[in-house]
């Protein structure tokens, strides 16, 4: 789900199975030797209108905060702002701030929406690239949770291209540093419990109606894996191969299809990620990243502050390819004082740096706080 999105909802400013992954893996990129160094980085939400000196003013702010990377909203699954062929076109946005903050001392990482699809060309044309649910409901129709929930299927040849061609623009961009993965996953079939009440339901178990996919492709490929239907399974919530059939087709887009293109381009590969990755099907252990941020966002799972150095090091411990591991960190739930914190608890636990959701939200005490707090990591 949207993570600016969550944040609105729960009232804010401005949001293991161990089996063998048996895709192959890639070498990482160095990226100068950047990618597995200290570094701070902050999300930023699209916005087109801002003036050219207030983006320099702002990118000023943060790199003397100590922000090496910022990751700006380049497609919301519904336009894109740079100059895309594939894509409808917003406002070329990526193109006016790439240059300053370049110039400000700050890599530039395009984060994109992966798997949501909400252009209208490709729903009212392709109504059967979409996940379906156990209930037999398509997200076109029915999406989950939220309207823009329309998330495209994973198995679907036609949908990797349509991603990767998205990748491929992007990574073809002089001076672009690397392409961020967000959404890259399927619909939640289980919401973090500190939003289930927000949407009036009650997840203890996975109910039909979120979980996905379900589609005649996904069906029969799984059929001739595994020699069953998987609608015909006595309770698929608890199958083991059913799972991880479904952790295995976002792998692979992620290892063979997408981070390919991005490293043929000497391009970074980074990704938002789950901490409660089972309900979102997103093995992301396994992933070749160049660096992974887990949405460490306490306030959605009913923690305090403690718990974001707890699953730092558990999300640490747990990389098989060795991605250097960001703490993605709600601002907006935090004091100035608890920011400090989160960013100590991070690096104290081996993560490699925070990623601040979101900039934004960042008001000049908390800038102050952060700054300080990185100042005391070095």
């Amino acid at each position: 789900m949207n993570r600016r999105q969550f944040t609105r909802v729960i009232g804010l400013a401005g949001l293991s199975l161990a089996a063998k992954s048996y895709f192959p893996r890639l070498p990482r990129l160095t990226g100068g030797g950047n990618s597995a160094k200290l570094k701070q980085w902050v999300w930023i939400g699209t916005d087109t209108g801002t003036s050219t000196d207030e983006w320099k003013r702002r990118f000023a702010v943060m790199r003397d905060a100590g922000i090496g990377a910022i990751l700006p909203e380049i497609y919301n699954s519904r336009q894109a702002f740079y100059q895309s062929r594939h894509l409808p076109v917003g406002q070329p946005w990526l193109e006016q701030i790439l240059p300053l903050a370049k110039e400000a001392g700050l890599e530039v990482h395009a984060w994109m929406w992966t798997m949501p699809c909400n252009v209208d060309d490709v729903v009212e044309k392709h109504p059967e690239w979409f996940v379906v649910n156990r209930v037999g409901e398509s997200s076109v129709v029915k999406p989950a949770y939220v309207k823009y929930y329309k998330f495209l299927c994973p198995s679907r040849p036609e949908v990797w291209e349509f991603v990767k061609e998205t990748v491929s623009e992007l990574s073809q961009i002089d001076g672009l540093a690397g392409v961020h993965l967000d959404y890259i996953r399927y619909p939640d079939v289980i919401l973090p419990p500190g939003l289930q009440p927000r949407y009036h339901i009650v997840q203890d178990r996975e109910y039909p109606q979120f979980d996905y996919c379900y589609c005649d492709v996904c069906r029969e490929s799984f059929r001739r894996e595994a020699g069953i239907d998987p609608m015909k399974l006595e309770d698929p919530s608890s199958n083991r191969a059913w799972k991880q059939f479904r952790y295995d087709k976002i792998t692979h887009i992620v290892n063979d299809i997408l981070i390919p293109v991005a490293h043929k381009h000497k391009k970074l590969m980074t990704a938002a990620v789950f901490p409660n990755w089972k309900d979102v099907r997103q093995e992301w252990s396994h992933w070749n990243l160049d660096g992974a941020m887990p949405m460490l966002y306490a306030g959605f799972y009913n923690e305090g502050i403690p718990w974001i150095g707890e699953k730092t090091k558990a999300e640490v411990q747990s990389q098989r390819n060795g991605a250097p591991i960001y703490s993605g960190l709600a601002v907006a739930q935090m004091s100035p004082e608890e920011l400090a914190k989160a960013v100590g608890l991070s690096r104290t636990a081996g993560g490699s740096g925070a990623a601040l959701f979101a900039g934004e939200m960042m008001t000049d005490e908390k800038w102050k706080s952060f700054k300080i707090a990185v100042q005391a990591e070095k």
